[in-house]
């Protein structure tokens, strides 16, 4: 049996995926980017529009000292900690990932996918490769807006 759609259904769903097509480009028109100095090696990010990225920029530039931790990611504490308003209870960590770890208060730079984590919340991605985060030990980062 063929299901049946009727016009008006199919219009109300098409209008559906366009809005929402719609609203992914426009947010990602007035995007914020940064540079990110890994030990010499410059990286660059997109981060969403949302509290906790706009209180970050506000602290910019920012040198920081990136750790190792859990063998996925490395950690740095900006001077104090970001506003979390609004953000996600909980966010699932990919490799490429620029986030914040509300209860320690520490940026967390993903250079592997990591595991569910309460009170991480995702600032934004970036936009190549992150082998200079697997360098083995602490590194020094520079955080600054990209011009």
């Amino acid at each position: 049996m063929k299901p049946h759609f009727s016009r008006r259904a199919l219009m109300a769903c098409l209008m559906i995926t366009v809005g929402t097509a719609g609203a992914q480009t426009a947010s990602m028109k007035g995007a914020l980017r940064i540079r990110i100095d890994v030990g010499g090696q410059v990286l660059t990010a997109t981060l969403a529009d949302n509290p906790t990225t706009r209180d970050l920029m506000s602290q910019l530039p920012l040198v920081l000292t990136a750790k190792d931790f859990m063998a996925t990611e490395k950690v740095a504490y900006p001077p104090r900690k970001l506003s979390v308003d609004g953000a996600p209870a909980s966010y699932t960590p990919v490799e490429g990932d620029l986030c914040y770890y509300g209860p320690w208060g520490n940026l967390a730079l993903f250079y592997a996918s990591g595991k569910p984590s309460p009170g991480l919340v995702l600032l934004g991605r970036f936009d190549g490769p992150v082998d200079a985060l697997r360098k083995q030990g602490e590194i020094a980062v520079r955080i600054e807006r990209a011009r």
